[in-house]
């Protein structure tokens, strides 16, 4: 029992006196200074670079905005403004991109990490699946086909996904729409499925006047044609005059008259509220009783 005990004593012994021997040789022999200066170089070579790069982003995007603010100065510039709009923002992206992938492929080579033999060993491709970016390289690949199709610029009014808004951003992942009560929805590109653009065409203005069926209808067709003559057309923006589409039934079961008038797109909203109210105005003081 004693034997025991002695040995497991000198056991202990010699592991304390081994791993005293080893903090020793780390403290002392270890070479504490050239390992500081590795870390303290590497620190202000990421710094400095960190520094040139927000130089070279901010030079970069007041001439990319010089450029672009003087181009659409030009009277005769044969590109609208919204296409222009969008794209300032597409160069804006690219070059935010180009920046962001230098900066991080300097930090790893600044760490010592082989950036070159990996992509080299695992292709560009391979390695962005590889960290789980499928995501993103959809989101770049539908967003350069939108943006190359010019299925929608900066400024039009569309409808993606039952989402309908103002496009106030377009980019190579995520495209921005803002409703009609200022939500600001971001859109990843590889969810944009179908677009539906309500700015490249002329719209529909429908107004529907409710009747009832013992209304007298030949006064009301020429209380509203009688309306239609007094309009500014140009003013109103209406791009084609109003006509008279003939009777329907809303769900309710309500029996209207449909008139129908084209304008410039964004303008249809204003058109139907100024018809309406002018149509309405027009028959009550002609002592036509509608129903409520």
């Amino acid at each position: 029992m004693k034997y025991t005990r002695n040995k497991e004593r000198t056991l202990t012994l010699q592991l304390t006196v081994n791993l005293n021997k080893f903090i020793k040789n780390l403290l002392f022999k270890f070479d504490w200074e050239s390992l500081a200066q590795h870390v303290i170089s590497v620190i202000t070579q990421l710094i400095l670079l960190t520094l040139v790069l927000l130089l070279i982003n901010w030079i970069g995007k007041k001439i990319i905005r010089h450029l672009f603010k003087s181009n659409l100065n030009l009277s005769k510039s044969p590109i609208s403004q919204n296409k222009m709009n969008t794209i300032y923002t597409i160069v804006l992206n690219i070059f935010k991109y180009i920046l962001l992938f230098f900066w991080i492929y300097a930090i790893l080579s600044a760490i010592g990490i082989p950036v070159g033999t990996l992509i080299a060993g695992a292709g560009i491709f391979s390695l962005a699946i590889g960290l789980g970016a499928q995501g993103f390289v959809s989101d770049m690949v539908n967003g350069f086909f939108i943006l190359l199709e010019q299925q929608i610029s900066v400024g039009d009014y569309i409808n993606i996904n039952g989402i309908e808004g103002t496009v106030t951003y377009v980019g190579i992942r995520t495209t921005q729409l803002k409703s009609v009560d200022g939500t600001l929805n971001f859109i990843p590109n590889r969810n944009i499925t179908v677009v539906s653009n309500l700015s490249r065409n002329d719209m529909r203005a429908l107004i529907e006047i409710p009747v009832s069926s013992d209304s007298p209808f030949d006064n009301i067709k020429q209380v509203i044609e009688h309306v239609d003559k007094g309009l500014d057309l140009k003013s109103l923006k209406i791009t084609q005059k109003p006509s008279i589409l003939g009777f329907s039934n809303l769900n309710d079961g309500t029996l209207v008259i449909q008139i129908v008038a084209f304008t410039k797109h964004g303008e249809q909203f204003n058109v139907k509220n100024v018809l309406m109210k002018k149509y309405l105005t027009a028959l009550n003081s002609a002592g036509i009783n509608l129903p409520k």
